[in-house]
């Protein structure tokens, strides 16, 4: 999966429109969405719902990798940062939107224009599976200038890559716009969204909401995140755009 998982575990008390306590698992070394020291985009807004419901806001660190949601059963119960469809979990209303990115020096109007240059892509898994974005390099053509930089190691995939091209190692890459968006900013970079070929299976665009495990007493859950979110949009969008998350 190209996202990491931020959770929350919201335990409610006195009914649903109450939470008690939020404890969140997060990625220790995973900006910009999380870190331990909480300056990643999802801990600013898990500190945000946390104000909203008038709760405690406590983590526990977790290295995310497959089987995330099965692995930190009992640990936590909320999920920020999920595809709206994500069959795993109950989901909010999305509260942002967003897709794969072309990220070079200069601004590219399509995967065309990479036929002659070294492309880097995220890898995700130890199989080093490919992104979507991966897939439609593939379906356009390019397998041989690709270049893989797994989500795994000591610092973000983003980061690694967006360095990659300021050395000049690589020409281009196609992200996950959420994840490259403020290190590319800092180096000067140019983002556009990726056009993808129409023959492509996997889609490059992707609704991002709230999840929650599933069972009847969650979606109470559930709801009283939805109506954080909308009450809170406009601090939410702001965070956003501090981080640089293209959005569509």
């Amino acid at each position: 999966m190209f996202f990491r998982c931020l959770s929350l575990l919201a335990v409610l008390a006195g009914g649903p429109a109450m939470a008690t306590e939020i404890r969140v698992c997060a990625e220790p070394d995973n900006l910009p969405y999380s870190h331990s020291d909480e300056t990643g985009f999802e801990n600013r807004i898990a500190r945000v719902l946390a104000q909203e419901l008038g709760a405690t806001l406590s983590y526990t660190w977790h290295l995310q990798r497959r089987a995330f949601v099965r692995k930190t059963a009992g640990m936590c119960e909320v999920f920020i940062g999920v595809p709206k469809d994500f069959e795993r979990l109950l989901t909010t209303k999305p509260y942002y939107r967003s897709a794969y990115v072309v990220v070079a020096k200069t601004r590219v109007a399509s995967l065309a224009e990479l036929k002659t240059v070294r492309i880097g892509v995220q890898l995700v898994g130890d199989d080093l599976a490919a992104t979507p974005g991966g897939h439609a390099l593939a379906m356009s053509g390019m397998v041989d200038n690709v270049v893989g930089f797994p989500v795994y190691g000591e610092r973000p995939a983003a980061e690694r890559i967006v360095a990659a091209i300021a050395r000049g190692e690589i020409g281009a890459a196609v992200v996950w716009g959420p994840a490259v968006g403020h290190f590319a900013h800092a180096a000067k970079l140019a983002l556009q969204p990726v056009a993808a070929p129409p023959e492509l299976p996997v889609p490059l665009e992707f609704a991002i909401a709230v999840g929650v495990r599933r069972g009847a007493e969650t979606r109470a859950l559930r709801d009283v995140l939805d109506r954080a979110l909308e009450a809170r949009k406009r601090e939410i969008d702001s965070i956003l755009d501090e981080y640089r998350v293209p959005r569509l």
